[in-house]
C-alpha cells in the first residue's frame, strides 16, 4: 500500500499496473467485485509459507572439496535443505550429512531442523558484538556413501 500523490488516498502499490482483483485508483461503480476472496488470500493458491527467519549455512562436500553457501529457512528440516541442494549435487541423497557437535563432525537427523540438530543460530550474538554475521557460517559436511546409485 502507498499514499497516492494525486488523491492522497491509501491505495495498493502496483508499479507494473493493476491486475486481477486490485481495485482501481479512483472510486467507480464500474469495478465488479464478484469474488469472495482476492486471489492472493485464496488458500487454493498458497504454495508455501514465509519463514520466521533465514540463515546461511556452508555446505562442504568432503569428497570433491566443493563449498556452497545456502540460505535456508529456520523451519526447514535437513531433508528439505538436502532436496534443494540437489541443484548443486544430484547425488546429495547418497551422502551422510554431518555437523559439528562436541568438537567432532557427527551425523545429523535429516528430519530435524538445524537448531534441533544443535546447529545454533548466532546472528543475534554477532549483531550485539557489531560483527558481520557472514564472518562465521555454520558448516555442514557431506560424506559420500558408496551406495552405487546412479544419476
Amino acid at each position: 500500500m502507498h499514499i497516492d500523490e494525486e488523491t492522497g488516498l491509501n491505495i495498493p502499490y502496483t508499479p507494473q499496473g493493476r491486475f486481477i482483483h486490485v481495485p482501481p485508483r479512483d472510486p467507480t461503480t464500474a469495478w465488479k467485485r464478484d469474488f469472495d476472496v482476492p486471489w492472493w488470500q485464496d488458500s487454493e493458491f498458497v504454495i508455501g509459507a514465509v519463514t520466521e527467519k533465514t540463515r546461511k549455512v556452508r555446505v562442504v562436500n568432503t569428497l570433491t572439496h566443493q563449498e556452497h553457501v545456502v540460505e535456508v529457512g529456520a523451519e526447514e528440516t535437513i531433508a528439505e535443505i538436502g532436496s534443494r541442494f540437489l541443484g548443486y549435487n544430484a547425488h546429495a541423497g547418497s551422502y551422510t550429512w554431518k555437523a559439528l557437535k562436541g568438537g567432532v563432525f557427527a551425523p545429523i537427523d535429516m528430519d530435524m531442523t538445524l537448531e534441533e540438530n544443535g546447529v545454533v543460530d548466532e546472528d543475534e550474538e554477532f549483531e550485539a558484538l557489531y560483527m558481520d554475521s557472514d564472518a562465521y557460517l555454520p558448516t555442514l559436511h557431506l560424506y559420500y556413501n558408496d551406495d552405487l546409485t546412479s544419476a
